[in-house]
């Protein structure tokens, strides 16, 4: 009796641990290239022009205006939607666990510098620890804003069209705080320079 009642246990033990991490998976790590969803998002993105989305989240904010937040940045600071007013700016969600997010990094801090002058702004959004993704950052030699949270920033996610939860996750915004586009994958350096060019 002792003896299947521990079977019983284990396989129960199991099965949450599993639900668990298919949770985790789901809302933090996928890559872009696999599934078919995701297939058919970066083929999409690949015609798509200003004022639409890419792939199957976005398309319910483009057009209007950004959501509000307030979240901590890597430094401690509590950091608004507002503070960014003026300014073209594209939110990049990511995960220092996410290896797409973490090949795309370089490219934005590249964008970044390049556009910074003419008013072009990115904030890097991280579901994180906050040590961790401050030296991660650091480590990149990221200097754009990088704001952090957990299920804050699974909410932020989801208010900014990310119904799909999967990571990266892109938002172009113009500098009237108005969502011009959205893209969930790895974005295309030349594709998004394009964007932003038109923005500014």
């Amino acid at each position: 009796m002792m003896r299947a009642q521990r079977v019983i246990l284990i396989f129960s033990i199991a099965m949450l641990a599993s639900f668990a991490g298919a949770f985790a998976y789901r809302y933090v790590y996928v890559q872009p290239w696999e599934g078919e969803a995701l297939s058919a998002a970066q083929e999409t993105s690949q015609g798509t022009s200003q004022g639409t989305s890419s792939g199957t989240s976005g398309a319910s904010v483009v057009g209007s205006l950004r959501p509000d937040f307030m979240l901590g940045s890597g430094t401690g600071e509590q950091v608004s939607a507002s503070s960014f007013d003026g300014s073209v700016t594209l939110v990049n969600f990511w995960a220092t666990w996410c290896a797409p997010c973490r090949e795309e990094m370089p490219m934005l801090v590249d964008l970044h510098r390049a556009y910074a002058g003419s008013g072009f702004q990115v904030v890097g959004v991280a579901m994180d620890d906050v040590q961790q993704a401050r030296d991660f950052a650091t480590g990149l030699g990221v200097d754009y804003p990088i704001l952090v949270g957990t299920a804050d920033v699974m909410a932020m996610a989801q208010s900014y069209g990310n119904l799909s939860g999967s990571l990266p996750y892109s938002v172009l915004i113009d500098r009237d705080g108005v969502v011009r586009w959205t893209h969930l994958g790895v974005l295309e350096k030349a594709d998004l320079a394009k964007r932003i060019r038109k923005l500014l």
